[in-house]
């Protein structure tokens, strides 16, 4: 199911919010959203490790499709969404850490 962009009289386009998510996916209960029962913080962290536990938390949401159509749709700029990682609008497989890559990447 793909999010539908909202027409604003305008003549732009809005993202929709977590409530219009609620009503194309029925009524969900906040507590089972894993971005609202867990530190939001969790969802835009700096650490790679972070990031990989909030990708595993998004696997039982129940608007985790809604979540990435919709930040496919709008090119979310950073964090995670539906699962996966966003960098400057495009899904990443992983987040890197800071610092200088290792010279061997076997020792990793």
């Amino acid at each position: 199911m793909t999010i539908s962009v909202l027409d604003r009289t305008d003549g732009t386009a809005e993202a929709p919010s977590l409530g219009q998510l609620h009503d194309q996916a029925g009524q969900v209960d906040d507590e089972l959203l894993p971005c609202r029962a867990n530190n939001p913080e969790l969802w835009f962290a700096e650490s790679p490790a972070d990031v990989e536990h909030a990708k595993v938390l998004c696997q039982g949401c129940p608007v985790q499709a809604l979540c990435l159509d919709g930040a496919l749709e709008r090119r979310e700029p950073w964090g995670v969404w539906g699962g996966e990682l966003f960098l400057q609008g495009v899904v990443i497989p992983r987040k890197r850490p800071r610092g200088r890559p290792r010279k061997n990447e076997a020792a990793a």
